[in-house]
């Protein structure tokens, strides 16, 4: 019967009770329209030592719970838009200088004036309402509005304003203690700083080199959890709190791991299943209920903390929206982010209340906190957490259901269709990662893989093998939450067979690969099979040697031959190219004439992403290019079918140059749409109603979707 006494101590036993709670917590909770968050957080308060005493706050919910928090933080490092985050950096600094001097100021009058305090104990109460915990960014990136500019914006500003409050702590701490010297800022700001941009710095080559060598999943897996608390704990030798070490290291790491990626889905998902839930149960384990019967003190301290605290980040959030124009929807965003007090909050708390100033004549120590202000501390914990979870909740449902209504009211029956022609295993996953890179955000169920068989093989091994490939690149794209059909062909002829599947499934783009072990392209360009393809389908056509996974290349190289923007099929490819900017994190850079460069640069106002734009249009001199580049580019060459308006004699030089310059690195091939190639096969060049299933088709993709056909318009009144 000691196996059930309480609390309980048997380990099985009390990883079963919190397992059913991370399952039971949602499914109640979703009923009741309440956030699971609080759930969780409710949840720890009744199984705690000052609940129903079920189980201990011990050393392993303390350290799962650590993993937890800094797993929040790594996330919204990783999964920040870089180029989003460098257009936004203006309003991060000043969002989080609001989010910091607003609820300093509101904190040092209020510990002052109405509870009291000494100045010095009163401006480390403040700085704990400054700092706050991204406690709804999970519920937020769930929703699917993370990208959103007001959340990216809270992102960094929670950075500056957590780290200026945890050097407040640091800096009070050292002076109640006599640890402060004349060197003290000096040593502390040197040591930071070099430690932070080692992280940046260092952290990415260290990734790049594991990733290219070690594809196993676990292994990746263990490497960036590894580097995660590496970061945490070397800034922690600076005087800084783990989380902004977990921050660097998802800014670090952020490019190296695909939103698109199954690494990005394996971190995710084990994250929010595991780690996340343990904190939310360790924070609502600390809540004692009876503070709010024990007196006066403790009542009015927790009263004036949560509400200074609260208003106080409301109002930060408000300046903001009004100084940059956010939305409503946006503002509640903000606040919600930025409301809820846990992590940095209780860090600084404990260390005050650790820090004994003396003792009374009864022999009791004097405390910089005192047991009231740690007993409100929680209590406003739980307020502001409950607080922030409801309101994020309702602003990104808000944003999200307005997309949606956008989505719904420019789509059309007709859809993206992405067919991946694999005829080895070795080419198979990095086909998949490459089609579910380029994907647009709207295609749910348009992936085809297909392996073709010789109709006059009898051979039981050939299908063998191809079930295998099949298998293979299924099992890729379930890894990213991707759906992929499998499509066997017994055909006498390759190219008749890919062509057929074109027609029957009225396929939109083409991803073809070169197989590793034969990397050179022969002297017919592309040999038989690729240009009976190009011949006959008339689809935005991409063809891939891949040398190193797609998430460690630092650079696309993109080459645009003249008249390209004139092309029907630039749209189709252009937003291609930008999805792979857009969701592996690389830098684009542009080759392309002066006019199609001022195509590209509006599109890049419209939407940001790191890109650089080069005015190139001889291609004679394309051999030039290859001093320019390095070991981690990748080189996408947009070319055109012989005769076409783009096309351009060099480019049946273009294989030899692969041959012979390129043999180490990743390239492309694009092949867009064109007039007078057979669309599906019943293409009519004459018949300029073409244009409109074509249109259709790529405005119901996206904002950049959109953009992008209207600039093509204009170029085609123009011509």
């Amino acid at each position: 019967m000691n196996e059930f006494a309480l609390p309980l101590k048997n380990p099985v036993l009390i990883f079963s009770v919190l397992l059913f709670i991370i399952l039971a917590t949602p499914i109640l909770l979703n009923r009741l329209k309440i956030p699971h968050l609080i759930g969780m957080i409710i949840a720890g308060a009744i199984i705690g030592p000052h609940g129903l005493n079920l189980m201990l706050r011990d050393s392993s919910i303390v350290l799962f719970g650590t993993v937890g928090l800094l797993y929040i933080i790594f996330l919204a490092g990783l999964e920040i838009d870089i180029a989003d985050f460098k257009k936004n950096s203006k309003r991060s600094i000043i969002f989080g200088l609001y989010t910091f001097s607003i609820p300093m100021v509101l904190g040092i009058l209020a510990g002052f004036y109405y509870l009291g305090f000494s100045v010095v104990t009163s401006v480390l109460l403040a700085s704990m309402f400054a700092s706050h915990t991204l406690i709804a960014y999970p519920m937020i990136s769930s929703i699917g509005v993370a990208k959103n500019r007001a959340v990216t914006m809270t992102i960094g500003g929670t950075m500056i304003t957590d780290t200026l409050a945890l050097l407040v702590l640091a800096a009070i701490v050292a002076i109640k203690t006599g640890n402060i010297t004349e060197g003290f800022w000096l040593k502390m700001g040197l040591s930071f700083t070099a430690i932070a941009l080692a992280i940046v710095l260092v952290f990415p080559v260290i990734g790049r080199w594991f990733f290219k060598r070690y594809s196993n999943h676990i292994s990746q897996y263990n490497f960036v959890l590894a580097m995660v608390f590496l970061a945490g704990f070397l800034v922690e030798l600076a005087g800084v709190e783990a989380i902004i070490g977990a921050f660097l290291a998802g800014l670090a790491l952020n490019r190296l791991i695909p939103r698109t990626s199954a690494l990005m889905n394996r971190i995710e998902f084990v994250g929010n299943a595991l780690f996340i839930p343990f904190f939310l149960i360790g924070v609502g384990m600390l809540i004692d209920y009876r503070v709010f019967f024990k007196d006066f003190d403790t009542i009015n301290a927790a009263l004036t903390m949560t509400l200074v605290a609260t208003m106080s980040k409301y109002i930060a959030a408000w300046l903001a929206q009004k100084t940059f124009g956010f939305s409503a929807d946006e503002r509640r965003l903000i606040f919600g982010l930025s409301n809820a007090q846990a992590a940095a909050t209780l860090a600084a708390v404990m260390v005050g209340y650790n820090v004994i100033l003396g003792q009374t004549p009864a022999g009791e120590p004097i405390r910089l906190l005192s047991e009231s202000i740690l007993d409100g501390t929680i209590l406003m914990i739980l307020v502001t957490c409950t607080i922030a979870s409801f309101v994020a909740q309702k602003g990104a449902e808000n944003i999200a259901l307005n997309e949606s209504l956008e989505d719904k009211s420019n789509r059309t029956t007709s859809e993206e269709r992405i067919l991946i022609p694999i005829g080895y295993q070795k080419t198979a996953e990095e086909l998949v990662s490459l089609s579910v890179t380029v994907k647009s955000k709207s295609n749910t169920e348009g992936l085809y893989a297909l392996t073709v068989i010789d109709q006059t093989s009898s051979d039981e091994l050939g299908e063998r093998e191809a079930n295998k490939i099949l298998d293979l690149a299924k099992k890729a794209a379930a890894a990213t939450d991707t759906i992929l059909k499998r499509l066997l062909r017994y055909d006498l002829n390759i190219v008749n067979a890919i062509a057929g599947i074109v027609r029957q499934h009225k396929i939109t783009d083409l991803i073809l690969g070169l197989h590793q072990q034969n990397t050179n392209i022969s002297e017919s360009f592309l040999g038989n099979i690729a240009e009976g393809v190009l011949a006959r389908c008339n689809t935005t056509t991409l063809i891939y040697r891949p040398v190193q996974p797609l998430s460690t290349v630092k650079r696309d190289i993109i080459i645009v031959p003249e008249n390209a923007e004139r092309e029907i099929g630039f749209p189709f490819w252009m937003t291609k190219i930008w999805n792979i900017g857009r969701n592996t994190g690389s830098k684009l850079v542009f080759y392309a004439p002066a006019k199609t460069t001022e195509y590209l640069r509006e599109i890049h106002h419209r939407f940001p992403i790191e890109a650089e734009f080069i005015v190139f249009s001889e291609w004679d001199d394309f051999l030039i290019l290859s001093r320019d580049f390095k070991a981690d580019d990748n080189l996408i060459v947009i070319l055109s079918r012989k005769g076409h308006l783009s096309y351009n004699v060099n480019m049946g030089k273009i294989p030899v140059y692969l041959n012979k310059y390129f043999t180490k690195n990743n390239f492309i091939l694009v092949f867009p749409m064109q007039i007078g190639v057979g669309l599906n096969g019943d293409f009519d060049m004459n018949n300029p109603s073409f244009l409109e299933p074509l249109m259709e088709n790529f405005e119901r993709l996206d904002d950049l979707g959109k953009t992008v056909i209207k600039l093509f318009k204009k170029i085609d009144r123009r011509k």
